[in-house]
């Protein structure tokens, strides 16, 4: 067994996993394994008995993570915080605080290695914490993410397209173009089916992409996996009193599973579509059935299933596709997983969509740079809420779609914008190309991390930060005044993670610069007056 660590440059994170080698004459089996087990002291002063513990002041991320769109569904997967026996001077009388950080799956692997082959566990990351600031965590956090699946930068401005058809996919493509989107994908409910192995569509899908491709644009489709029943003898067989994580799925080890897989490889192979959406992604559910091809039982269906879709993802990602993934895939090869949204929320009037939008983005960006998180705006009618909640027609409704786009673009943050159409008249397509314009001026700078300054209540402005301190552009604030009249304020902001130190150049809107004196804390004061539900930005130099 050979015990293998990584190290990085500028970064305190360090990488482990163990590979076995089967040099002893006949097969063996790796039933169970910990590859890591790091003892911790406890952070806090707990003498009595409690439920919710403040965990060591690490951040662990793991390769073999599903079942949500955050990395804390690790508990149920791949890592553990356990009691430490060996701890005998912890302040916790009963000794049961929880600082052993244990890495190993929660079911088997169970794995056979033939003679001469190697098993291979998953990678555990750690990064260490040098304080507890929320932000600083943070960023932290996210510089990790950045430096070990740097493929999550990638910031793509897409559109969902409602209908899979010919020409209203080429409608799409052509309207893209026009205001400078530069990803399409046939969502869900447009007809697109990537199970659809005939040639009649292997051939349609290729002269779509062909098509795409002629234009500068990428095209993609929706394929959901789990929550769906396909049949008693295909679906996961859970152990008594279990039920699938996200109430149905297949297994994946079923000839089913097995089949649709090779469906995918198929189309993307021969069509050369490079987009996937891939929703309800494997989550982790178990299998007791003993009739499916890929798993002997309950101890291997997890680590097989799990095998099976990374698999697919890495080779999309060797293939240069991106992937959507409303799940935690990020290093498995994901680009991009939902910010973070109650989708019954875009049924809601659109003055509140707005300002829900902006508290999404605020919140999600926590943990998450702009480009890892996607957003949602439904351009036509989702999950109800008539008329009140719908832009289309959206020449009718440019002030609420400008604000839209301004929210999204001004964050850094893309959106699923989902619809026929991304423009319906001149004055629509203005609109839109203004902020992808503004959007693409500025890119390096949007897509840099953001620093909290006001969240979004509706009640006064709001605010956020961009920092990037190797860009030129090193700072972007934008603020945003949700009320109905004009406001004029003077707001503290830090800079130090601009990397300034005693002054800044300021721009607003592009106009002629200023400078800002930095105070001994690295606070500057902006002042500014910004329309009635509008809003303003300042670039930092």
């Amino acid at each position: 067994m050979n015990v293998h660590y990584e190290l990085y440059d500028g970064l305190p994170v360090f990488c482990k996993w163990i590979t076995v080698e089967n040099q002893s004459g006949k097969p063996i089996s790796v039933n169970k394994f910990k590859s890591e087990v790091l003892a911790l002291y406890e952070p806090e002063s707990t003498v009595d008995p409690r439920e919710k513990w403040i965990y060591p002041n690490i951040t662990v991320e793991t390769d073999y993570n599903f079942g949500g769109m955050t990395k804390e569904n690790l508990e149920r997967s791949s890592i553990s915080w356990s009691i430490d026996p060996l701890y005998k001077t912890q302040v916790h009388y009963e000794r049961k605080t929880p600082c052993l950080l244990e890495v190993y799956p929660k079911y088997g692997p169970e794995q056979e290695i033939a003679v001469g082959e190697t098993f291979s566990s998953y990678r555990v990351w750690e990064l260490l914490h040098d304080s507890w600031n929320r932000e600083r965590k943070g960023l932290e956090h996210r510089r990790m993410m950045r430096a070990i699946a740097p493929w999550v930068t990638e910031n793509p401005i897409l559109m969902h397209v409602r209908s899979a058809k010919d020409e209203a996919v080429k409608k799409a493509i052509d309207q893209c173009v026009e205001v400078g989107f530069e990803k399409v994908i046939m969502t869900f409910g447009s007809g697109f089916n990537a199970e659809d192995a005939s040639n009649e569509n292997i051939t349609r899908m290729k002269k779509l992409a062909d098509y795409a491709h002629s234009k500068g644009i990428t095209l993609g489709g929706y394929s959901l996996l789990a929550s769906r029943r396909v049949s008693p003898e295909t679906d996961v067989v859970m152990p008594e009193g279990k039920t699938p994580r996200f109430g149905n799925s297949p297994c994946i080890e079923s000839e089913w599973g097995q089949e649709y897989f090779r469906k995918l490889y198929n189309l993307y192979e021969k069509t050369g579509l490079d987009n996937f959406e891939h929703d309800g992604s494997y989550p982790g559910d178990i299998c007791i059935s003993e009739n499916h091809p890929g798993h002997k039982g309950l101890e291997d269906s997890q680590w097989n299933q799990y095998k099976t879709i990374t698999d697919f993802y890495k080779w999309c990602r060797a293939k240069g596709i991106y992937l959507n993934i409303p799940d935690y895939y990020f290093l498995s090869g994901s680009n991009k997983t939902a910010m973070g949204y109650r989708e019954t929320n875009w049924s809601l009037p659109r003055a509140q969509q707005e300002i829900i939008e902006r508290q999404n983005i605020y919140d999600g960006t926590w943990t998450k740079a702009p480009s890892m998180g996607w957003m949602f705006v439904p351009l036509v009618q989702y999950h109800g809420g008539g008329e009140a909640a719908t832009i289309e027609p959206l020449k009718e409704h440019l002030p609420h779609y400008g604000q839209r786009l301004a929210n999204l673009f001004g964050a850094g943050v893309q959106a699923c914008y989902r619809g026929p159409q991304l423009y319906d008249a001149p004055e629509t397509k203005i609109l839109v190309k203004k902020w992808v314009d503004f959007y693409k001026k500025y890119r390096r700078i949007l897509d840099g991390d953001v620093i909290h300054i006001r969240r979004p209540d509706g009640c006064d402005y709001d605010a956020i930060l961009h920092v990037e301190p190797t860009n030129n552009t090193k700072g972007m604030l934008v603020v945003y005044n949700p009320l109905n009249e004009a406001i004029k304020r003077k707001i503290k902001v830090n800079l130090y993670y601009t990397g300034l130190k005693t002054e800044a150049k300021i721009s607003q809107e592009a106009r002629a610069k200023q400078t800002l004196q930095i105070d001994r804390d690295y606070n500057a004061i902006f002042e500014m007056e910004i329309p009635a539900k509008s809003q303003t930005w300042f670039t930092i130099e």
